[in-house]
Parts: C-alpha cells; sequence; structure tokens
C-alpha cells in the first residue's frame, strides 16, 4: 500500500458565522518561529472588510438584547470548547517561537480568561450602574449599554493576547471585527472553529487575517464602526488612524506594552459601555 497523504488544512476566514476565502482570493505564507513554512492564511480584503461590519451590526441588536447570564454561559462554553481542543492550542501557539511549556501556559491562561470574563458577565452592569440620589420626587439611575460594533487589532500575543481583547468586548454585548496578528494568525482561525461550535451567534465575532496595515484604515473610517482598538497598532501608525476615526466619533482605545498574563481588571469592558441615565418620577 502507498504511504497516505496528510489532508493539509485550509486557514480561511471567519464572518457572519461562515468560514469564506478571502473576496479577492489571496493568501499569504505564515513561517514558523524558524522560518520554516507553517500554512497559507487568507488575506483579506476591503470588502472582507465591508462584509465582516455588516455582519457585527446585523448581530449586533440580538446579541446586545441577551439577558447577560446567558452570555455568561456562552463565554463559559467558549472555555470547555478550548479545553477539549488544548493540544491543538499548544502546537499552533508554538509555531510562534513559544516553548512548549510556556506554550501550555499561554493556553492555560486563555481557557482560564475566558471562564474569568463569563463570570463578570452578570455582574459589570451593578458595578458600574448606579442610583443617583437627586433632590425631587424622582428615581434617577445610570445603566451601562454596550457600544456597538468595535473594531479590534489583536496583538502578536496570538491566543491569551487575542482573548484578552475579544473577551471584555463581546462580554458586555458588543459586536466584533478582530484582524488577528499578521505574523501568527493560526490560532485565530482556530478560535474562529470553537467559537462556531459554542451557541455564539454568527456575525458577534468576525476575525480576519491578512495585513494590519492594509485592513486597519478602512476600519477607522467605516461609518457603522462605533469604536476601535488598536492594541496590535503599530505607535507611529495610531495617530492616522485615530484621525480616521474622528468621522464618526468613534471611541478609541490604544493599550501599549500590555502584560497580557497580569490580572486583566475590568477595564476593557468599561471601554466599550455607554452610560445611560433616566429619570422617573416616583411613585409611577
Amino acid at each position: 500500500m502507498s504511504e497516505r497523504l496528510a489532508v493539509r488544512k485550509t486557514y480561511k476566514l471567519y464572518i457572519a458565522g461562515a468560514f469564506p476565502r478571502s473576496e479577492s482570493g489571496r493568501t499569504y505564507v505564515v513561517n514558523d518561529a524558524k522560518g520554516a513554512f507553517a500554512a497559507n492564511a487568507a488575506k483579506a480584503s476591503r470588502k472582507d472588510v465591508r462584509d465582516a461590519v455588516a455582519a457585527a451590526r446585523k448581530a449586533f441588536t440580538g446579541w446586545s438584547a441577551r439577558t447577560a447570564y446567558n452570555r455568561a454561559q456562552i463565554l463559559y462554553r467558549i472555555a470547555e470548547m478550548l479545553e477539549g481542543r488544548r493540544d491543538q492550542f499548544i502546537t499552533e501557539v508554538r509555531h510562534s517561537g513559544a516553548s512548549k511549556t510556556h506554550a501550555a501556559a499561554q493556553v492555560d491562561a486563555a481557557i482560564d480568561r475566558w471562564v474569568w470574563y463569563a463570570g463578570w458577565a452578570d455582574k459589570i452592569s451593578a458595578v458600574t450602574g448606579a442610583a443617583n440620589p437627586v433632590t425631587g420626587p424622582y428615581f434617577n439611575f445610570s445603566t451601562p449599554e454596550p457600544t456597538g460594533v468595535v473594531a479590534i487589532a489583536a496583538p502578536d500575543d496570538p491566543l491569551l493576547g487575542l482573548v484578552s481583547v475579544l473577551a471584555p468586548a463581546i462580554t458586555t454585548g458588543n459586536t466584533t471585527i478582530v484582524i488577528a496578528s499578521e505574523p501568527a494568525p493560526l490560532p485565530a482561525i482556530t478560535l474562529a472553529e470553537v467559537l462556531a461550535t459554542s451557541d455564539l451567534p454568527g456575525g458577534v465575532v468576525n476575525i480576519l487575517t491578512g495585513h494590519r496595515t492594509e485592513l486597519t484604515p478602512w476600519l477607522a473610517s467605516h461609518m457603522d464602526v462605533n469604536a476601535i482598538d488598536l492594541t496590535g497598532v503599530a505607535p507611529d501608525q495610531a495617530p492616522e488612524l485615530e484621525r480616521a476615526a474622528a468621522g464618526n466619533l468613534k471611541r478609541v482605545l490604544r493599550s501599549a506594552g500590555a502584560d497580557w498574563a497580569a490580572a486583566p481588571g475590568i477595564d476593557r469592558m468599561t471601554a466599550f459601555l455607554e452610560t445611560k441615565t433616566v429619570w422617573h418620577p416616583v411613585g409611577i
């Protein structure tokens, strides 16, 4: 018998719960830390950005309307699915140059981070909301609401960094378009496969691979994107993207030099929340 040929994996984009190839048909070579060929990844285009934004906007109404407890259940399910594919993620994180021990620690931390944010989903409103004291026969309540569609330039930490910027945005009811790490996109696409089988509605997370400098300007200037996280953007490129984001008064988050292994806190959840204050007469 002839030796069996392995079935090579085709890495695609993740848009609206499906796995399309790039509209442009382009790919780029992903090498491991030693410079050896690892895979071909889809190279997203401006049209793919538009499709991802449309999918995120369509999904926003349903996702933001879900109960916080239900969002927590789905985030916990993501952690369960990651745990089941732990070995695969360790292998893909090692492509970025991590040792086996370090890669295992990174994957375990990423799983634990999903659980941590799942626990916060039904608590963040109580922590950031308030019943405000006022003079008069009124109740005055401040309640947090999701900002809307959030674009995220993920850091080059291929899994823990990715989870650390993605999870807080969807925990609070936002929908997202993520530009994965350019040199190490494989864990992001495998994460997309986890998301697709974890009860997360299609369009809540959309993951694009490709050249960050090509894709971020279209997201920064897109009028249907409400906020943008520039964590993975080079410092010299951020000012121009901030100027583009000002076109529709996007919220902009810049955070350089983050320690992804540190306790995350709630700052990234509150970064993409709006506060609505409501007055209500007493007795009605």
